[in-house]
């Protein structure tokens, strides 16, 4: 069905990780790859004064680790990618770089703040110039 998926996993959200990996392993053309991607977001210059000069690089760090340990457990094969960035912009950025033709992220419910912010799963959906499969956390 697809030939090259991107698999956007956020570590807050990774116990959701290993079903959208296999997810997207059921609708891996043969001969397909699939990309986990993490993506850890800038922090803001105001806020980086007070914390460690290389977190986001351990947090990229931390991020393929678990990533690794995902993939490993889910029992797929992927390649892993680490973005830094806002988040839809990062993910769309990276699916049009890749030339993907799904992107692959999960949702949480929506709740009151959505309304104004918008979600980053809302932002890809409404950007990406690719199919885009939401999978949606039961409530």
């Amino acid at each position: 069905m697809y030939r090259k998926i991107i698999v956007a996993i956020a570590l807050g959200g990774i116990e959701k990780g290993e079903k959208i990996l296999r997810k997207a392993a059921s609708l891996l053309d043969d001969g397909g790859e699939i990309i986990a991607l993490n993506v850890v977001e800038d922090v803001p210059s105001y806020v980086a004064i007070e914390l460690p000069a290389n977190m986001v690089e351990d947090a990229m760090k931390d991020g393929r680790e678990k990533l690794e340990a995902l993939i490993a457990a889910a029992g797929v094969t992927a390649t892993i990618e680490i973005a830094n960035g806002p988040p839809a912009k990062a993910i769309i950025s990276t699916a049009e770089g890749h030339g993907a033709d799904l992107i692959i992220v999960a949702s949480h419910v929506p709740d009151f703040s959505n309304y104004f912010i918008g979600a980053t799963a809302d932002r890809v959906v409404r950007h990406a110039k690719c199919s885009v499969l939401v999978d949606r956390q039961k409530i």
